[in-house]
């Protein structure tokens, strides 16, 4: 099955449920309003039901201020790191030189900054939201990451010859982003091309549910088929390749 827009599916539940009132956009009746919410339901039923492949994709931290220089924000979105890297060009390199920042789990991240000398001239003391007190080198771009809330990311270092504070356009990261949808005639959800017919059965058999209060077997039938083919096949490109595990992970 090709992938189809909300409004493509919406016309193929309303004409099993209606064939003499065909619909021309997804808020044309009350009940192709319904469809498109039981759609969009069944679609996040599904997605957070499997590490689907198409939700990895590249993003970045969004930048602090002077006061927490190293720290930086993950958006809302982010169920789970592959990996962070920083731009870590210092004032005499001629080309960018993004590195990736290793992660490490709290205690240790701690322990290497509680190691640290707190007067010395090339640390700064930042306080963290937590009240607690982090030894920063100011002289040299992250080697380091952790989070202590699942919302932050605290590099342990940063070179004020090149910047205040690390920067969101100088972050590239890579991970599990939990998709948004607009709600639109012409919107195609993000799923796999082969996952669209196992979305559409499943939405006919909620439908048929929800507003017929019957149960259409077909649908279900055709579902559950879809759903044990996709369990046997490999995805394209991820095929093979095994991810790290690194600090943030996704919902269970």
């Amino acid at each position: 099955m090709a992938r189809m827009t909300l409004l493509e599916m919406t016309k193929d539940i309303m004409y099993e449920l209606d064939p003499s009132h065909p619909v021309y956009t997804i808020y044309q009746t009350i009940e192709s309003e319904k469809i498109v919410n039981i759609i969009i339901s069944t679609y996040y039923n599904l997605i957070d039901g499997k590490d689907w492949p198409n939700l990895y994709k590249p993003f970045q931290l969004t930048q602090s201020s002077a006061s927490t220089p190293t720290h930086m924000t993950i958006s809302n979105s982010v169920l789970d790191f592959q990996y962070v890297k920083y731009n870590c060009r210092s004032s005499t390199d001629t080309k960018d030189k993004f590195v990736e920042i290793k992660f490490l789990l709290p205690k240790d991240f701690m322990k290497q900054l509680d190691s640290r000398d707190s007067s010395a001239s090339n640390i700064d003391v930042i306080t963290d939201a937590s009240g607690i007190y982090l030894n920063i080198l100011n002289d040299r771009e992250p080697t380091y990451y952790t989070s202590f809330d699942e919302k932050t990311i605290v590099f342990d270092s940063f070179d004020s010859d090149v910047e205040t504070y690390l920067k969101t356009i100088k972050t590239q990261c890579y991970g599990k982003v939990y998709p948004s949808v607009t709600i639109d005639d012409s919107t195609y959800l993000d799923l796999p091309i082969e996952a669209f017919s196992l979305l559409l059965n499943d939405a006919k058999s909620q439908v048929y549910l929800t507003i017929l209060n019957t149960p259409n077997v077909k649908a279900e039938q055709n579902a559950v088929t879809q759903r044990r083919r996709m369990s046997q096949e490999a995805w394209k490109i991820r095929n093979g390749i095994s991810y790290p595990d690194y600090g943030r992970k996704g919902k269970k």
